[in-house]
């Protein structure tokens, strides 16, 4: 939704507009420049108020919660080098709507809170000349406009100012979740979880929701779960405990049908199984509803909630092993959904509201209808697509609640790929919207085990955005908002970066490759597959390059230029940009490594001419040479690479992801140690062997 002045809307909405009818002076942004995540329903910008000289102070009841709210607030100030003192001039002060100064800072400026307002909504309004109140029914609304009133604080120490708009806000959708991938690779550790779950409440998400498969430490299951590897129990309680303060509830996945190849590959489980060692686990097995029964009974224990989520996605196996008569017999629907009603009745004893992925029953929409009707379907899609309707629609009509799952697209990738992810988000949430969904569960996924979570939260943000704000996001003011919602910076060049990261994805998919692959990072430019993708890439490399080093130097001047936020997220972004530009790099010099060896074979019987066969063997093997600017970008950014896990995740997996960054290196290294004997040939013989006995291709093409 864009952000607007809604001085018309608010003459109807409200119950006058006199707090509209202040005009403001020509240094105050209106509404459009406020550039805030999720942009307010309603919003006049009427003050500036100078806090960075004289400091400021806050304001609250009695309620614990909003003195938690305020706590909050006020280290987000001090954070930014505004002096957060008692007696200061400027005051933020935190109002229920109900107590005598709520009823008066909204009478005073002919407002009110409407019943949609009332659970999460809230007011946002000057208070007197130095002031600003923030106005609400509930401790999550005041939470909320607080965490709003984070964003109007711009610049700092001496130099910042607190805007002071007039506005009103509150969400489209109930439910606004992540699901986070801990199965596939990393394992956050319990200080980047904290700081995920503050920067998610920060941008009015709700729910967190952490996938497992065999990363939480059952009891009844203890050898699935590796030492270091799995969530404990206590650790979960902790984080529970932790988000309840920023109104985060945790909604456990564990996958109960499909995806528990981790858990079935040992013994004692793959009986269980649809297959030996397989991924699926059998309907009708005696042992199945058990050992589920036996895994949400322990996360009951520790995630209080009133929800629990079943997974059961992507089935494969299904019908392939021991289910393939019956499949045969009944079809594929009446085995999967007669299995799903299984599960719910085995673990009704929990009193959970249950959500289930939407992709197997979708294709069964005449037995959808026989599924309990408490159970809340998530369909999801992760294609930036025009329409999701076909894959809403089966389930809200057979009465189902839905909330539609969307995607980050930052799985197998060196960076996400945002033009796929917004698409995506923008128009499945509005389709959700459209059609009745309560919630968006946003999704992030670690396929090959390599992702960053920092490096996502350009998606995971627009997802928060797209479900507080009604109908259609727009990608466009999300992404010129950014910058400064997210990490502060007043000169929009990390809004920028992130338009030449999407510029980096969109010149692979020009040139017919998939977009900016992790497989492209690994893969040998001197393999037969790697002159098949060299060949695509040339075109392309050069602008590639280009797009991923321009992020680079944006992000660079934008942290001289000011005090940035989230900067572990720009890291990430550096990171990312720079693992693109060697995959342009690495082609770039490998193409460099067979021309010049094919000029330095057609110069090699021209004695005239043997200081340029030096100079293209140097070229190619010395110090400074191609092979070696090969080798130093797989050393120099597994270093790097390293450092950003270990800073939000914990060691577990990380070897199996260092390996490839070491093996890889290795092979340029002995390519290089290899050239010296090429160089020593020419030197004593004078004599080149042919391309293809010094390991490289014969030609590199056009």
């Amino acid at each position: 939704m864009r952000l607007h002045v809604a001085i018309a809307s608010l003459l109807g909405l409200c119950a006058g507009a006199g707090a509209f009818a202040q005009t403001s002076t020509p240094a105050v942004p209106a509404c459009a420049d406020l550039h805030l995540v999720p942009a307010p329903r309603e919003c006049a910008a009427v003050a500036s108020i100078p806090v960075g000289t004289a400091g400021v102070s806050f304001a609250f009841g009695t309620h614990a919660e909003d003195e938690f709210a305020a706590h909050d607030l006020k280290q987000s100030f001090a954070v930014r080098g505004v002096d957060v003192q008692a007696n200061a001039p400027s005051v933020i002060r935190l109002e229920r709507a109900e107590t005598e100064a709520g009823k008066e800072l909204l009478a005073r400026h002919h407002l009110k809170c409407d019943p949609a307002m009332h659970d999460e909504g809230y007011v946002i309004v000057p208070d007197g000349a130095a002031g600003l109140a923030v106005v609400a029914e509930t401790s999550a609304g005041l939470f909320y406009g607080a965490q709003t009133v984070k964003q109007l604080l711009r610049g700092s120490g001496k130099d910042a100012v607190l805007l002071a708009p007039t506005l009103r806000d509150w969400p489209a959708m109930a439910h606004r979740g992540l699901s986070d991938d801990w199965s596939r690779g990393p394992l956050p550790n319990m200080e980047f979880l904290k700081r995920e779950i503050r920067t998610l409440a920060a941008y009015k998400v709700n729910i967190f929701s952490p996938y497992f498969e065999h990363t939480f430490a059952y009891a009844s299951s203890a050898i699935a779960a590796f030492p270091g590897g799995a969530m404990t129990p206590d650790e979960g309680r902790e984080l529970v405990a932790y988000a309840a303060q920023y109104h985060i509830t945790i909604i456990p996945e564990q996958e109960s049908f499909g995806h528990l190849h981790n858990v079935l590959k040992f013994e004692q489980f793959t009986a269980l199984g649809e297959a030996p060692h397989g991924s699926v686990l059998a309907p009708g097995d005696a042992g199945t509803l058990p050992l589920i029964g036996s895994w949400f009974a322990e996360l009951a224990t520790v995630f209080p909630g009133p929800y629990a989520h079943i997974g059961a996605d992507e089935t494969f196996e299904l019908g392939l092993g021991r289910t393939r008569d019956a499949v045969k017999q009944r079809g594929l629907g009446a085995v999967y959904l007669d299995f799903l009603k299984q599960i719910h009745t085995t673990l009704a004893p929990n009193h959970k509201q249950l959500l289930f992925w939407g992709d197997i029953a979708v294709n069964s929409p005449d037995l959808v209808g026989t599924l309990p009707k408490d159970m809340i379907a998530v369909p999801w899609e992760y294609d930036a697509k025009p329409d999701f309707t076909s894959i809403i629609l089966p389930f809200t009509k057979a009465g189902l609640e839905t909330w539609v799952a969307p995607g980050v697209s930052n799985w197998s990738r060196l960076y996400p790929n945002n033009n796929e992810a917004l698409g995506n988000i923008r128009a499945f949430v509005r389709d959700g919207q459209k059609l009745g969904s309560t919630g968006v569960l946003n999704t992030v996924w670690n396929d090959d085990g390599e992702g960053l979570f920092d490096q996502n939260w350009f998606g995971v943000l627009f997802g928060a955005a797209a479900g507080w704000q009604a109908g259609e996001s727009s990608e466009e003011a999300f992404t010129a908002s950014y910058g400064q919602a997210f990490h502060s910076d007043a000169t929009g060049k990390i809004s920028q970066a992130q338009r030449e990261l999407m510029a980096a994805h969109a010149a692979l998919k020009k040139a017919d490759l998939e977009d900016a692959q992790d497989s492209y990072f690994w893969l040998d430019p001197f393999s037969e597959e790697g002159q098949r993708v060299a060949a695509k890439l040339r075109p392309v490399a050069n602008d590639l390059r280009l797009h991923a080093e321009r992020a680079i130097t944006l992000v660079a001047e934008a942290r001289v230029a000011g005090k940035l936020e989230n900067t572990d997220a720009l890291d990430a972004l550096e990171l990312g940009a720079r693992r693109i530009d060697f995959v342009g790099l690495k082609f770039q010099s490998a193409d460099d490594c067979v021309s010049l060896y094919n000029q330095a074979l057609a110069l090699a019987g021209d004695k005239s001419r043997w200081s340029d066969v030096e100079e293209a063997l140097e070229t190619i093997g010395s110090n400074n040479g191609r092979l070696n600017d090969i080798r130093d970008g797989y050393t120099l950014l597994g270093d790097l690479y390293r450092q950003a896990w270990l800073r939000d995740n914990r060691p577990y997996w990380l070897a199996n992801n260092q390996a490839r960054y070491d093996r890889s290196a290795q092979l340029w290294i002995d390519r290089a140690d290899r050239w010296d004997l090429v160089q020593q040939r020419w030197w004593s013989t004078h004599t080149l062997a042919p391309a293809a006995e010094v390991g490289l291709p014969a030609a590199a093409g056009k």
